[in-house]
């Protein structure tokens, strides 16, 4: 254990056993360590019967691992002390539909034991910063699904929590309001605070988040930054370039073509679009360089990074995914 992690993660195992009167066991983490830094925005990516929604429940003490430790903010996961220090976004939050978001507020920042007068200050601004201003006095069971998962985050930051665990914070969002959530997740950041984000969507976890770790089968199969992940699974920083070429030599082209490992395609206007992969800035800058000493003009370049989403499916590999979370979450417990 250490005190500047937000999250630390050591040697967990989690058994399920299921069934009646055949006794199986299922290992839905097998071993895993995790260390997160606190101020850090960190993402969570796996497929469904990863194991992140037992990981989850695991560092809110809702279940108990089978063996290894796991702590948040320097005390075990599931203690009161722990509890009181972290705001959590469940993916599917209800709310009683005879409430309005005031009334939640009230009700769920009473059962943080936040006092009166403090959730009578923040509800108003903490409303507001999710987009609910004006909209606080309708009943909750108007709402749609993306106001429903504002109102979430806002209860989840009540008690101005040191860690925010959120569970598919985007889900139900329009693009403004994701980016609206983005926003808010940055200042959570700014503030000093950590936020443990567990998404599909992997290109919002790639804009916001500084390292991921990918889960699948139980186990971590990488841990780091996007360039990171993506230099570990696809090599160095490799990237698909695009070019769009005019050139009176046509043999100009095909001599560069083996030295770039690239593919020449004949266009209908005469021009040539040229492709191959590069690991590097300087490979780029070369490939200009050797094709303005030949004389080609370049029309248009473009490059293409691999995608989280690429570096996830690498990571990940085919894989049964016939159990999932929510149906190991209902196993019995060991």
């Amino acid at each position: 254990m250490t005190v500047n992690l937000a999250i630390d993660v050591q040697k967990l195992w989690k058994h399920y056993r299921e069934g009646v009167f055949v006794r199986k066991s299922f290992a839905a983490l097998q071993g895993i360590d995790l260390q997160v830094p606190r101020g850090e925005v960190f993402g969570l990516l796996g497929p469904n019967g990863a194991g992140k929604t037992t990981l989850i429940k695991i560092l809110l003490g809702i279940v108990r691992g089978s063996g290894g430790k796991a702590f948040l903010l320097g005390d075990p996961a599931g203690s009161r002390t722990a509890r009181r220090r972290i705001g959590y976004l469940p993916e599917n939050l209800s709310f009683p539909p005879h409430h309005t978001a005031v009334r939640a507020m009230q009700f769920y920042g009473r059962l943080s034991q936040v006092p009166e007068r403090v959730i009578k200050r923040r509800t108003g601004e903490l409303l507001e910063l999710v987009g609910l201003s004006g909209r606080e006095k309708e009943l909750v069971r108007k709402y749609s699904k993306g106001m429903r998962q504002r109102l979430g985050l806002a209860q989840a930051m009540l008690h101005e929590p040191e860690l925010l665990i959120l569970d598919e914070p985007t889900d139900g969002l329009d693009p403004v309001g994701r980016s609206q959530i983005r926003q808010l997740i940055s200042r959570l950041k700014s503030e000093g605070r950590t936020v443990f984000l567990n998404s599909h969507i992997l290109q919002e976890v790639e804009l916001i988040s500084d390292r991921v770790a990918i889960l699948a089968q139980g186990q971590v199969r990488g841990v780091g930054t996007p360039a990171e992940l993506t230099a570990r699974f696809h090599g160095a920083l490799a990237s698909t370039v695009k070019l769009h070429l005019a050139c009176e030599d046509p043999n100009a082209l095909t001599e560069l073509e083996p030295g770039y490992e690239a593919a020449l395609v004949r266009m209908p206007d005469n021009t040539t679009q040229f492709s191959c992969r590069v690991e590097s800035q300087a490979k780029v800058d070369q490939l200009v360089d050797d094709l303005r000493m030949r004389n080609v003009s370049i029309l248009r370049l473009e490059r293409n990074q691999v995608s989280l989403e690429e570096v996830f499916m690498s990571a990940v590999g085919s894989q049964d995914s016939s159990v999932s979370d929510n149906e190991t979450a209902n196993a019995s417990l060991d």
